[in-house]
């Protein structure tokens, strides 16, 4: 099959209006009036992002569900994407139609179509790269700085249940047994990432500060306050679990770290001024997203743990390199 039967029997059905059938060198994007345009992108590399013998529906799936968050944590409506895919040489019809039913069931999930791209060949691992466009009224995009002292960190959803996921999914792979704590709700978030597209009004509304928690909610949070100038205060009893990270960590204490510094979480961490607080948590729940405060922006670090006593990391993230 030549690049351009691929393109047409994958690829051109997932394609909105602004992509012209996928038959011309780029696309045609209108930005909605009164918008600026938003725009991220994230790469995803077999064999360090995921394993190369992941579903592909789910690497499709975690591959624009990423870019999606990034959006959402903006406060920015989804638009459309761009993806390059550069496939190796032992690609299968089989693994691309699985591909690209994920996509276009992550696709329309969001309410957006695919705009354009490439498809290369490869001797490397399976690279991939989306770019996500979306829009929010002008001036009025969410950065990462912005936070000032006393506002307080809020985190949506649960933390730590995607790390969990790969672990449990490594030791698959490497042909070791399952730990005592699997369960299959975690690697389904490890494959599927929720992007919290639902809580883009609320954090227009109150959010100072945001971003999503990508790699590690220790290293993300210090992030989000170094950009303002300033540092955090985290109280680490409050960091939302699942049950299923819960049961995991009474089974084997050891996880602590990787669940808060692991990565691969896609919530979003924002925040917010006090008098904002009541406004966020009701909007959050008007929209069916849980939110959790777990800390405020301070002029000095402190990461307690449950007892109250001062909690050190020596690794705070997932590295890329």
């Amino acid at each position: 099959m030549n690049e351009t039967d691929l393109i047409a029997r994958y690829f051109a059905p997932l394609a909105g209006p602004e992509g012209l059938g996928l038959g011309d060198d780029a696309a045609l994007l209108a930005p909605p009036e009164g918008c600026d345009l938003v725009l991220t992108a994230d790469a995803l590399v077999a064999g360090r992002h995921f394993f190369a013998d992941d579903p592909s529906e789910s690497v499709a799936t975690k591959a624009l569900g990423v870019n999606l968050s990034d959006l959402a944590a903006k406060g920015a409506e989804p638009l459309g994407f761009l993806l390059t895919l550069a496939l190796p040489r032992d690609w299968t019809e089989a693994w691309l139609e699985d591909f690209a039913k994920g996509l276009g069931a992550a696709a329309r999930a969001a309410g957006i179509a695919l705009f354009g791209g490439d498809t290369v060949s490869t001797p490397g691992p399976l690279t991939l790269s989306i770019t996500a466009l979306g829009a929010v009224p002008r001036g009025r995009m969410i950065r990462r700085a912005g936070a000032r002292l006393g506002d307080l960190l809020y985190v949506s959803g649960t933390i730590g249940d995607a790390a969990l996921g790969l672990i449990q999914r490594r030791a698959r792979v490497e042909g070791r047994g399952a730990p005592a704590w699997a369960d299959d709700f975690l690697v389904e978030r490890y494959w599927r990432p929720r992007p919290r597209l639902a809580l883009i009004p609320a954090l227009r509304q109150c959010a100072s500060a945001a971003l999503d928690v990508s790699d590690g909610l220790i290293g993300d949070a210090r992030a989000l306050a170094r950009a303002s100038g300033a540092a955090v205060e985290l109280h680490l009893a409050r960091v939302p679990l699942s049950p299923a990270a819960g049961a995991a960590l009474s089974a084997d204490p050891t996880l602590f770290d990787a669940v808060l510094t692991g990565g691969d979480d896609y919530e979003i961490l924002c925040a917010v001024a006090p008098d904002h607080a009541v406004g966020f948590e009701e909007s959050a729940e008007a929209a069916r997203v849980a939110v959790t405060r777990i800390g405020r922006i301070a002029e000095g670090e402190s990461i307690l743990g449950s007892d109250g006593a001062p909690v050190f990391f020596g690794r705070d993230r997932f590295s890329h390199f």
